[in-house]
């Protein structure tokens, strides 16, 4: 799997919506140049190891 992803192939791959990956986002709780970056053109990149190891470390919290 590619490390960036965008949000829409983030969406099919996770099965989160694109408005709740978002969401996310604009609530800080995925972090921008942590789980997220923004690409040189501007587009949201979705950081797919760091959002992996977020969804792990809420399980073992």
């Amino acid at each position: 799997m590619r490390r960036f992803v965008t949000i829409k192939r983030y969406s099919e791959l996770s099965g989160y919506t694109q408005e709740a990956i978002r969401q996310k986002i604009k609530k800080g709780v995925w972090r921008l140049q942590k789980h997220v970056y923004r690409a040189p053109d501007g587009r949201l990149m979705i950081n797919v190891e760091e959002v992996e190891k977020w969804i792990v470390s809420c399980q073992e919290a």
